[in-house]
């Protein structure tokens, strides 16, 4: 059920730019700039795109409507759509086909509708890696505590994969989630490369890094996701929140001198890779950047 990201025509240029309707589905999803940064970008490149939030929580909803609104929004004519907490994992079992890194990460970020096919791709690990890359590349990366095993933290894996992360620990407040993914990770990537953990002291205590997938810090959801008391001053600490772009976490760690990378990168660079995926359009990673940075100062000053 694999499929290949298919490459960009870079004769689409010269051809009639059509209109673009794609969407978000997620719970209390309100506060999210992807449409604003999505719609920004086409509106750059000349399209007529419109970027709508399915939002469970306004619909009184759960994932048990997913099916009716993936039938409903591919009938539509959408190009897609962005999936995000808590769906990336229970969409899997709706979609024709997945890309090689989706199969491979065991979650989903972006369901991409062509052919009558429903296409699951995950830019999520993507745009975490440029992130780090652009602002930790120089981390020492031999032991790493993921902290959360859902969809995000999922991709997170396949990211530090990626990054070189020699081993990784990996733990949740579902014990059985964490054990799960450590066995695809290992299965998947390398074996005996990922561990489930449920001492989070003892992990943190031997680790150079940590990286924050839970939902835990988002305004919708806020407080931090482990006490402070385990944070260290030689720990690099990373954060896929955004809303606040600075985390109770991310606070925390800072004043006792850890360096931290908070959520902009990774939201900003796997909405390039989505751009991509729904137009047909290569995207300007550095206008998205600079576009995701003006809403975001606005927003902290209102």
């Amino acid at each position: 059920m694999k499929s290949e990201v298919a490459p960009i025509d870079v004769m689409a240029n010269d051809r009639p730019k059509p209109t673009i309707r794609a969407g978000l589905i997620g719970h209390s999803i309100q506060a999210s700039l992807t449409p604003r940064l999505h719609e920004a970008e086409g509106r750059a490149q000349g399209l007529q795109y419109t970027y709508e939030l399915l939002d469970l929580h306004t619909m009184n909803a759960d994932v048990s409507a997913l099916p009716r609104l993936l039938a409903e929004t591919q009938a539509k004519g959408f190009a897609g759509l962005n999936i995000t907490h808590p769906c990336k994992q229970a969409v899997l079992p709706l979609l024709d086909e997945l890309s090689e890194e989706a199969a491979a990460i065991g979650a989903v970020n972006t369901v991409v509708f062509a052919n009558g096919k429903r296409i699951g791709h995950n830019t999520d690990w993507w745009g975490f890696a440029e992130s780090f890359k652009r602002g930790f590349s120089d981390v020492t990366r031999e032991r790493v505590l993921l902290l959360g095993a859902g969809g995000a933290g999922a991709a997170l894996a396949y990211a530090a994969f990626q990054l070189g992360v020699q081993r990784l620990l990996i733990t949740d407040v579902d014990v059985v989630r964490a054990q799960q993914l450590a066995a695809h990770c290992n299965q998947h990537l390398a074996a005996s490369w990922a561990d489930p953990v449920s001492d989070i002291a003892q992990a943190l205590a031997n680790a150079d890094g940590l990286m924050q997938a839970t939902p835990i810090g988002m305004s919708v959801h806020p407080g931090i996701p482990l006490s402070p008391s385990l944070l260290r001053k030689e720990l690099w600490v990373t954060e896929v929140i955004y809303t606040p772009l600075e985390t109770e976490l991310l606070r925390q760690a800072k004043s006792l001198g850890c360096r931290v990378l908070n959520g902009t990168g990774m939201t900003v660079f796997q909405a390039v890779k989505t751009f991509a995926l729904f137009t047909g359009y290569p995207a300007d990673a550095e206008r998205m950047l600079a576009h995701f940075t003006a809403l975001t100062s606005v927003r902290n000053t209102t």
